[in-house]
């Protein structure tokens, strides 16, 4: 027994001493290469990295990343034993920084991790040279006329906002946002607010301005612009309805005086997908122009320009009702560059009965009173206004409990061009009767071959789609009502939220 413990204590020494072992061999990366700091020949640049263990090649290639100054680099993934080896599809750019990535998801082939993200970087970009100026805007003593044209300094390397706001200047003091393009060679100062009218303007670069490498521009550098000066009031020039067709209607304002009575001039055929265009002197604010714009009685008007300043502007009206009258009213107060105001005020009357956006309704319904008839099917209409007119559905013409091959006729009025969806109609048509007193089962839909040629007398420009089915007659006596439920559509996108409804008595 004794021999027994010892050997289970020995075993138990060994396991420990193995768990210590395989603990602090790390997986983690030897070396790399091309190496931190700067390289001259990107050319010719590969990356490896030399891992400690065998690693899992699959997991490392699906983690690792090599990016330039923030976009991804593509190439293809080689192996040499425990080395990977990544080489660009096309050779690494001059003056751009590099980052080498690998996660933690990285592992050996024992499911062992790294302990940490591998995290190095490498430039191509020379750390030796001084940045400088390479060109600005305005030009020295160059006039503006915009009273919000923004300052842009180009330079011939990379700067942090930061050395932005810390060393340029203007003279007259003026505060502004920096913004940066082309990967922070080019500056843009905007603005907070316009410059003064016929005012000079000194803007001074430092000598302390630093690129992304800490290298200080060296001299400093002032150059001067002038603000011109403009009075000239801005004008709404032209008010059009612009079609889906990019055809244009010229809009006419007010009204006029017939004697005493005040008659106004209305802008009728308005189409739901037609646009509000406006065309000014000069370019003007946009918030401005959206705060003057308002509507009576009518949709909401959306502007479709963006924010700026802009001679011409796009609106749209959302919610489109066909056949509302309304009123758009331009008012004072819209402001161009600098700061001069409009001063007359425009009213334009609006109908929106276009052609091609009416709704479409429901006219009548037409059925055959004797089916079984052949050609003469004593086939009856009832109109929209039928208000409990009595259908004669009887035991003759339909015997009771029996299912009898029937049809039913619709008639609709729609938009010029336009024909019924029929999908809507088969989502929406119902029959809904009091005491059961029919019962009718749709089997076909169709909008030709009808089982009549010959539309009911005065529905002739109307459209018509029969559903075929099967009636049951009972022997109760009630109310038969045929609905469309709200959301009729058309071919055209034109759709009817209104309910239609044909009450009848058998």
């Amino acid at each position: 027994m004794k021999v027994k413990y010892l050997f289970l204590i020995l075993f138990s020494i060994f396991l420990y001493n193995t768990c210590d072992i395989l603990r602090f061999s790390k997986f983690e990366i030897i070396s790399w290469t091309p190496g931190e700091g700067y390289h001259s020949n990107p050319a010719v640049i590969a990356v490896s990295l030399l891992f400690s263990r065998d690693p899992d090649r699959a997991s490392v290639e699906r983690n690792f990343s090599l990016t330039g100054d923030g976009d991804r680099v593509r190439g293809n993934i080689s192996w040499e034993g425990s080395r990977m080896i990544f080489s660009p599809f096309s050779a690494l750019d001059e003056n751009t920084d590099y980052s080498v990535n690998l996660t933690t998801d990285a592992h050996d082939k024992d499911g062992l991790s790294l302990d940490e993200i591998f995290f190095r970087v490498f430039t191509t970009r020379p750390g030796n040279e001084r940045p400088f100026l390479v060109s600005f805007y305005p030009a020295m003593y160059q006039v503006i006329e915009n009273l919000r044209t923004e300052i842009v300094l180009k330079f011939s390397a990379d700067v942090p906002v930061r050395t932005l706001y810390e060393n340029v200047s203007f003279s007259p003091s003026m505060t502004g946002l920096w913004t940066q393009q082309d990967n922070g060679r080019t500056a843009v100062f905007i603005p907070a607010e316009p410059w003064q009218q016929n005012s000079r303007y000194e803007f001074n670069v430092s000598s302390s301005l630093k690129d992304n490498n800490g290298k200080e521009i060296g001299k400093d550098f002032k150059s001067v612009f002038i603000t011109g000066q403009d009075r000239e009031i801005p004008e709404l020039i032209s008010a059009r309805r612009v079609t889906k067709n990019g055809e244009c209607f010229e809009l006419n304002a007010g009204g006029f005086y017939f004697g005493a009575e005040y008659l106004p001039v209305e802008n009728s055929e308005w189409e739901k997908d037609d646009k509000l265009y406006l065309l000014f002197s000069k370019p003007v604010d946009s918030n401005t122009v959206k705060n003057s714009i308002s509507i009576d009685d009518g949709p909401n008007l959306i502007m479709e320009t963006p924010p700026g300043f802009y001679s011409e502007f796009i609106f749209r009206f959302d919610n489109f009702i066909f056949k509302n009258r309304f009123t758009l009213r331009i008012k004072k107060g819209i402001k161009d560059n600098f700061e001069n105001e409009t001063n007359e005020e425009y009213l334009f009357n609006i109908f929106t009965d276009g052609k091609y956006s009416e709704p479409p309704e429901l006219a009548g319904l037409r059925m055959p009173m004797a089916p079984k008839n052949g050609h003469d099917q004593n086939a009856k209409y009832f109109c929209i206004n039928s208000l409990f007119d009595i259908i004669h559905i009887t035991n003759e013409n339909y015997p009771s409990g029996e299912s009898v091959a029937s049809w039913i006729e619709l008639y609709f009025s729609a938009a010029e061009g336009a024909s019924i969806d029929i999908f809507s109609v088969m989502e929406l048509f119902r029959i809904e009767t009091s005491n059961n007193v029919i019962t009718f089962s749709p089997r076909r839909i169709k909008t030709d071959n009808f089982s009549i040629s010959q539309p009911h007398a005065g529905n002739e420009n109307l459209l018509r789609i029969e559903i075929s089915g099967n009636l049951i007659n009972s022997t109760y006596f009630g109310i038969i009502n045929f609905i469309i439920a709200p959301g009729l559509k058309d071919t055209l996108g034109n759709i009817n939220e209104n309910e239609f409804r044909i009450s009848l008595i058998k």
